[in-house]
């Protein structure tokens, strides 16, 4: 049991999701940071001196909803960008795969062409002559 665990866990598609996971969680932690000390305080220079973080109606403390609005719309966006970075290489390599099997068709029909082209050329009545063998 312990081997098929080991097996299964040393799998390509574990582990991109373990290292996944973790780089997200890390990128998480990044861009709360950012949302937090840097924007934040910086939109709430803007507006007048407001401190989101501090924003509440009784215990309803909406300003670090907004927050976490904010923190989810770049996360969000980053995630976006980068699937489709990825899906952009992808069609890049499926492209080239279709070009080698278009490739490789012409050049089988192109051999087929020819061969035909030789059995009528040698037949002495035009009547290929793998059918006069076959008979």
């Amino acid at each position: 049991m312990w081997n098929e665990f080991k097996q299964f866990a040393m799998k390509g598609n574990v582990l991109d999701l373990a290292v996944g996971v973790i780089i997200g969680g890390a990128f998480g932690k990044i861009v709360t940071s950012l949302v937090q000390d840097v924007l934040m305080p910086i939109i709430g220079l803007l507006m007048g001196g407001v401190n989101f973080s501090k924003l509440a109606i009784g215990h309803l403390h909406y300003g670090l909803f907004l927050q976490s609005v904010v923190d989810f719309f770049i996360i969000s966006f980053s995630i976006f960008l980068f699937v489709k970075g990825i899906n952009r290489f992808k069609k890049k390599d499926e492209q080239a795969k279709v070009v080698e099997k278009v490739d490789r068709t012409e050049e089988l029909l192109a051999e087929i062409r020819d061969l035909l082209k030789e059995d009528k050329e040698n037949s002495p009545i035009g009547e290929p002559l793998r059918a006069k063998t076959e008979a």
